[in-house]
């Protein structure tokens, strides 16, 4: 099931968003993050005006999410004049999973104006990330990725960074949704540098948007530039830059994750 019609199968009401999680869109044990994320979008969505775009998403990861009937419930925390601030909670059969808080904003007058420009890639060979159903995580058969710079998971490299071009496989109209699906894919650095697979997780996850034209941008041609800040203790912390189709930088993610080897 595309991440389209996925977010067309939920069932919506105010306050609340309920859709079922199927095994194409696991991570291992759990529910891919980026869609535990826009469920919890779905449900803020009910309490905001879609003319306020997402500012920034803080999600924390509590436990695994189940293949099954996923419920996201949102409340919101305030509103300002320019700011809504709205918070939150997964459940996945009675337990909470994990909670997010979002920030819409209206746009404001300002003169302060910064374009970041995407950075030139200089790499040898790409490699290719296939799908590989039993090896690969599932939810990757929803994505075609090929590493420009750095190496995939379990390749025994020794970059601190990576570049990655992205594309999700929907035919729908791209939007803040497919954002957090996209911004989500790329895995710890970490696991690069191991020769074997391990696992890890996301524990804490930082988005902030630049509320682009989504619904202008395809599906294809995405990169994400990826930086091991530091780690120790099985705990990496890493920083992210999602560009756009067109080289628009549209979102900034930091990620605190744990690898278990």
């Amino acid at each position: 099931m595309t991440l389209s019609a996925w977010i067309d199968s939920a069932s919506l009401g105010e306050g609340f968003a309920t859709a079922l999680v199927t095994d194409d869109w696991l991570q291992g044990r759990s529910a891919f993050g980026g869609l535990q994320a826009v469920t919890a979008w779905l449900a803020m969505r009910t309490l905001v005006p879609g003319t306020m775009p997402l500012r920034a998403l803080q999600m924390n990861f509590i436990a695994p999410v189940p293949a099954g009937a996923l419920q996201a419930e949102a409340n919101v925390l305030r509103v300002g004049k320019s700011v809504t601030q709205v918070e939150a909670r997964l459940l996945a059969g009675g337990q909470r999973c994990a909670s997010a808080v979002g920030l819409f904003g209206a746009a404001r007058a300002s003169q302060l104006v910064h374009r970041p420009v995407r950075p030139d890639v200089t790499c040898g060979q790409p490699v290719d990330f296939p799908f590989r159903a039993g090896i690969t995580p599932a939810f990757t058969q929803h994505f075609s990725a090929r590493w420009l710079r750095g190496s995939p998971p379990f390749s025994g490299g020794s970059s601190r960074e990576s570049v990655v071009e992205l594309a999700l496989h929907d035919t729908g109209t791209c939007s803040e949704a497919h954002v957090l699906a996209i911004a989500d894919f790329i895995p710890p650095v970490a696991l690069s540098m191991l020769s074997a697979p391990t696992p890890g997780s996301s524990l804490a996850w930082m988005l902030e948007l630049s509320a682009l034209d989504y619904a202008a941008m395809p599906l294809s041609g995405w990169r994400i530039d990826s930086e091991m800040v530091a780690a120790g203790e099985g705990y990496t912390s890493q920083s992210n830059r999602i560009w756009g189709p067109k080289g628009d930088l549209v979102a900034l993610s930091r990620q605190s994750m744990v690898v278990f080897g």
